[in-house]
């Protein structure tokens, strides 16, 4: 296996010390302009670190967009393949970063571009984050933040509209008694779904029950545990919607577990249409949110203010749609 170069390696090779090489590499001061260059063309010849070293060094560009994501999972997923495709055949590359456990703390974001703007990105999308009054070298666009829309440009799905049709729908097929299975509190797309369920509710005439609603978190074990409690009352729901399908799917886990059949003794609704929806047994019913959509809408956005330019909206929000597959039906 080849010996990673090391900056002694760089110091021998361009005949200088190690002091003068991690100033030209870091651009500080009292390094003459030639050796500064002669020491950056050592950096790309050895391969010491990367050569976005030296060529930031010299553009004040990398060429990189970040994505900064609190964890990687189905939803972030599917934001990543959506940047990506904005920036296939574009001059940007892409980085995407999570720090470890940074979803458990608020601010992570503040940490990530500390450590990432000004050297190693041009630009970023932050990914659900929990703040923004972030600071910056780059431009930086938020989708789906916890606080909505702000300061910084923003893409998000219309969560409220989209729950007011999901369980709109499961109204009209004759259910009265319908489930929440909630999201995560501090997420103001989890209260817009919340709000369009209960107004999906308050439009029918059916008196909103503080029983039926339970908290998953977004979370697939935490959600089948509380589906579980849920569906084994005695007085259980006939429908339940979900804030996302990590969720709805852990609540068919539980209804079946439960000897419960689907949509036959329950009907189950989602949110997202995450590639594992159309693959349960039935295929889960959802509410589609453009995932790949969102971070493609974050891509035009971000490059349009990286070229200097204005974008048509600094806020933008996308449409969401029912996608009606094999998990709701009329109540036995």
């Amino acid at each position: 296996m080849r010996r990673r170069v090391s900056i002694s390696d760089v110091a021998r090779e361009a005949g200088v010390s190690v002091a003068t090489v991690s100033k030209a590499v870091n651009g500080r001061y009292g390094v003459a302009a030639a050796t500064a260059e002669r020491v950056l063309q050592v950096v790309e010849q050895l391969g010491y670190e990367t050569s976005l070293v030296a060529s930031s060094m010299r553009s004040h560009r990398t060429g990189v967009i970040g994505i900064l994501v609190p964890d990687f999972e189905p939803f972030s997923a599917e934001v990543l393949k959506g940047v990506a495709g904005v920036l296939r055949g574009s001059r940007y590359e892409l980085m995407a970063y999570s720090g470890t456990r940074q979803h458990s703390s608020a601010g992570w974001e503040r940490r990530s571009l500390s450590r990432l703007s000004g050297t190693l990105i041009d630009g970023a999308i932050l990914v659900t984050p929990t703040v923004l009054d972030v600071s910056a070298d780059v431009p930086v666009v938020a989708i789906d933040p916890h606080t909505g829309p702000a300061g910084l440009p923003t893409v998000e799905s219309d969560s409220f509209g989209g729950a007011l049709e999901a369980v709109a729908h499961l109204i009209g097929l004759g259910h009265r008694r319908i489930g929440y299975v909630a999201g995560r509190p501090d997420l103001r797309s989890s209260r817009l779904r919340e709000a369009g369920y209960r107004q999906a509710l308050s439009d029918a005439g059916i008196p909103f029950d503080p029983s039926l609603v339970r908290v998953g978190l977004y979370e697939h074990d935490i959600s089948r545990e509380t589906a579980t409690e849920m569906l084994s009352r005695a007085d259980r729901p006939t429908a339940v919607f979900a804030a996302n399908d990590l969720s709805a799917i852990a609540t068919m886990e539980s209804a079946t577990a439960l000897g419960l059949s689907i949509p036959h003794d329950v009907s189950v609704v989602g949110f997202d249409d995450i590639p594992e929806a159309a693959r349960t047994n039935p295929p889960l019913s959802t509410v589609k949110q453009g995932m790949q959509a969102l971070g493609g809408a974050a891509a035009d956005i971000l490059v349009t203010l990286m070229e200097g330019r204005e974008p048509q909206s600094m806020h933008v929000r996308l449409t969401t749609r029912l996608v009606l597959r094999g998990t709701t039906a009329p109540p036995a």
